[in-house]
């Protein structure tokens, strides 16, 4: 006879403000979804969100295995003053937690909110992209003293946090592990009447030329101004496509008209959409530049390129270098010269393009696949219960 376990599953409650897109909860998904039978998960995400790129309704995702919660957030237009209603603390206080997950920044304001309203049986656990060394203003640095005593540890989506975040005295010797974010295989894919579709979308019946692409946020630190003094320099045919929004998109219209019919600028895709658009590229640029006070933190376009096939050029700015490895082509953050001269090259050669495409395939199925991403959450939560437990004894 099969003895049935009597102890009831551990509960985690995971909470951040990008939970409003439903692609972001594919974590508390999978975390749900592999976790199943050992443990329950709830979502904590905002009714509304004011995005980087767009206003964001809390978005429905079928078939959602965790168990979701909206709640009311007020002043999302600036993060780091964002506070979630008093629905949070309800949540938080109405049940047995054993781990809290908080997508949101260990310094912000709705970081310590989270800190100060987690039970006392709770083990919390921040998640986190800083990967600058900064000294925060008061009331932020007296924030983030609250709330690193109150974690139980922390993960780093990258290297370059874990390796910023490490020496300093708040994280030092808390446990924690360095876990990236992940990428959705069923909804970001090769897909080339997707492709095609877009490109009729945008009266480009013929492909005579292949498309150079960027995606995300039109602003200085994201490199456009170098990638439009590139393009400018090709000596080969090419067509631009960058799909985001930011204060650049006036001058990224302005340098477009120069190039006619072979330059389109699109605002307001939404995030479930964007794979069709990467379906449209031959190539993915990401020229991020280092700023005093910021570096590239992930670049989750990188992964999402991956995903579709589409080959990734980008700089060794930040995190970058770590996220692509071998699967692109990294090339100096400054170096217009090489910039130039690779694309020049790889527009030339289909075969370099399709190798390029197989790597970031397999990279982003062996790397960055959601499944994998909530399992290495699931060990480190484990972990830090276990350790909990012995602490005790």
């Amino acid at each position: 006879m099969t003895k049935v376990s009597s102890q009831r599953p551990r509960r985690l409650l995971t909470i951040a403000h990008s939970y409003a897109v439903a692609l972001n909860r594919r974590l508390a998904h999978e975390l749900a979804r592999v976790g199943a039978g050992r443990w329950e998960v709830t979502a904590v995400a905002p009714q509304f969100f004011h995005g980087d790129l767009r206003p964001v309704p809390l978005e429905e995702f079928p078939g959602e295995l965790c168990r979701l919660e909206a709640v009311p957030v007020h002043f999302s237009q600036r993060i780091h003053l964002m506070l979630y209603g008093r629905r949070l603390r309800e949540l938080m206080r109405g049940s047995e937690w054993d781990i809290v997950h908080c997508w949101e920044e260990p310094f912000i304001l709705a970081g310590g909110q989270v800190a100060r309203w987690t039970p006392v049986g709770a083990a919390l656990v921040y998640a986190t992209f800083q990967n600058n060394r900064k000294q925060y203003p008061p009331p932020f640095n007296w924030i983030e003293q609250r709330a690193m005593k109150r974690a139980a540890g922390w993960i780093a989506f990258g290297r370059t946090i874990e390796e910023a975040l490490s020496p300093q005295a708040l994280y030092a010797g808390r446990p924690h592990a360095v876990i990236p974010l992940g990428v959705d295989l069923e909804k970001f894919q090769p897909d080339e009447d997707a492709g095609r579709r877009v490109r009729q979308q945008l009266g480009w019946t013929e492909k005579r030329a292949p498309v150079i692409g960027f995606l995300g946020r039109f602003i200085e630190d994201k490199g456009l101004e170098l990638l439009m003094r590139v393009l400018d320099r090709l000596p080969v045919g090419w067509r631009g496509l960058f799909v985001g929004s930011g204060p650049m998109e006036k001058d990224l219209r302005e340098w477009g008209t120069r190039h006619g019919e072979s330059v389109r600028v699109l605002t307001g895709i939404k995030h479930d959409e964007v794979p069709a658009y990467l379906n449209t590229m031959d190539v993915l640029c990401a020229p991020s530049q280092t700023m005093p006070n910021w570096r590239e933190q992930l670049g989750r376009m990188l992964i999402e390129a991956f995903a579709s096939g589409v080959p990734v050029v980008a700089s060794d700015s930040g995190e970058i270098p770590f996220v692509v490895a071998d699967a692109g082509i990294i090339l100096g953050e400054k170096d217009e010269t090489s910039w130039t001269r690779t694309l020049t090259e790889l527009l030339a050669d289909e075969a370099r393009r399709a190798e390029l495409s197989a790597r970031g395939l397999e990279r982003a199925r062996a790397t960055y696949a959601w499944p994998l991403i909530a399992r290495r959450h699931l060990d480190f939560f484990e972990e830090l219960l276990e350790g909990r437990k012995n602490s005790a004894r």
